[in-house]
C-alpha cells in the first residue's frame, strides 16, 4: 500500500507539473498572439482602371495565389480545423459581411500584404509577407486595385484559435506563426522586373511564389510552419527535375502530372499555377534549371 501511495504522490506531482507547464504556454502563447510591434505605414497609392484590374487578377490568382487561403471568392476559408492544431482561418477581402478590409486605405492594404500587421500592430498570423515583401510596387499596387473590386461576399467570421500542438510548435520554433518577423521592414520602393522569359523574371517569380513550401533553395522537403501530417514539398533543384523537360514542367504545373503520369499531390496550388503565362513558366523553369543541385530536403 504505501508503494502505491508513493505511486500515486509521484503521478499527481507529475500532472501538475504537465498542469503547470501546459497553463505557462497558453499565458505566453496568447500574449505573443496579441502582441504588437512598431506602425510599418508605407506611404502607397495603389493604380486605378480596367488595365491594372486585369493585370492585378492575374497577379492575384496566378502568382501570389491568394485563393489558397481566402477562398476561390476570397470570401475567407478555413485552413485548418483539428482539436490538436487548431482552427486556422484566412479573413474575408470582400466588403461583405464578415469583412475584414472595411474601411482599409492602399496604405492599409500594403502594410497587411507585405509588412503582415494590422492597422493597430498587431502581426497577422500565418500571412506569407516574407514571401510578399519581395513583390514590385507595382505588382503589390495590382493586387490591392483587384482586391478593392471583389464582389461582396457574405460570410461569418471564423476566429483563429491554436490548439495545444500548434502552440507547442511554435515555441519549439517549428511552427512560425509569424512570418513577418523574417521580413526587412523598409519603406523603400521595390522596383518592378521586366515581364520576360528570363533567368531574372523567373528568380521574381519562384522567390514569392514557389520558396514558401520548397523552400530557400528549392530542395523540398517537410514544410515549415506546416501541420505534421502535411506531405513534404519536392525538390525543384536540377536534382529533383531531372526527370523533366520544359514540356513536363509545363504540364506539371498546368494538369498537376508528374511525367510518369502519375497525379501530384493536391498541396501543389495547379488551380494557381496553371494561370501562368507561357512566359512565366518558361521564366521559372531557367530559373530552377539554373539553381545548383542540392539532395532533397537539404536546406
Amino acid at each position: 500500500m504505501r508503494f502505491l501511495r508513493i505511486i500515486g504522490f509521484a503521478l499527481s506531482g507529475l500532472l501538475l507539473l504537465v498542469a503547470v507547464a501546459v497553463a505557462g504556454l497558453y499565458v505566453w502563447t496568447n500574449k505573443e498572439l496579441k502582441a504588437t510591434v512598431p506602425d510599418r505605414t508605407h506611404a502607397f497609392t495603389a493604380p486605378t482602371g480596367d488595365s491594372a484590374v486585369a493585370r492585378g487578377e492575374h497577379v492575384t490568382k496566378a502568382l501570389a495565389k491568394c485563393a489558397d487561403c481566402h477562398g476561390q471568392d476570397y470570401g475567407g476559408l478555413v485552413m485548418v480545423a483539428d482539436p490538436a492544431i487548431g482552427t486556422i482561418a484566412a479573413p474575408n477581402l470582400t466588403s461583405g459581411r464578415g469583412s475584414r478590409v472595411t474601411g482599409f486605405t492602399d496604405a492599409d492594404f500594403e502594410r497587411a500584404i507585405r509588412h503582415g500587421t494590422t492597422k493597430t500592430g498587431r502581426r497577422l498570423l500565418i500571412m506569407p509577407s516574407n514571401e510578399y515583401a519581395l513583390l514590385s510596387d507595382d505588382d503589390v499596387g495590382v493586387i490591392i486595385a483587384y482586391i478593392k473590386t471583389l464582389p461582396p461576399v457574405d460570410r461569418d467570421e471564423v476566429p483563429i484559435q491554436p490548439g495545444p500542438l500548434a502552440r507547442a510548435l511554435y515555441a519549439a520554433g517549428q511552427m512560425p506563426w509569424f512570418p513577418a518577423d523574417k521580413v526587412t521592414h523598409t519603406t523603400d520602393v521595390v522596383p518592378a522586373v521586366a515581364v520576360d522569359s528570363t533567368v531574372e523574371y523567373g528568380r521574381y517569380l519562384a522567390m514569392g511564389g514557389c520558396s514558401g513550401c520548397h523552400g530557400p533553395n528549392f530542395s523540398g522537403g517537410k514544410i515549415q510552419g506546416a501541420p505534421p501530417d502535411w506531405p513534404p514539398s519536392a525538390n525543384l533543384t536540377p536534382t529533383g527535375l531531372s526527370k523533366y523537360d520544359y514540356a513536363a514542367f509545363s504540364k506539371a504545373l498546368t494538369d498537376g502530372v508528374r511525367p510518369d503520369g502519375s497525379a501530384i499531390n493536391p498541396m501543389m496550388p495547379v488551380q494557381a499555377t496553371k494561370l501562368m503565362t507561357p512566359v512565366e513558366m518558361t521564366a521559372v523553369w531557367k530559373y530552377l534549371q539554373s539553381l545548383p543541385p542540392a539532395e532533397f530536403g537539404v536546406r
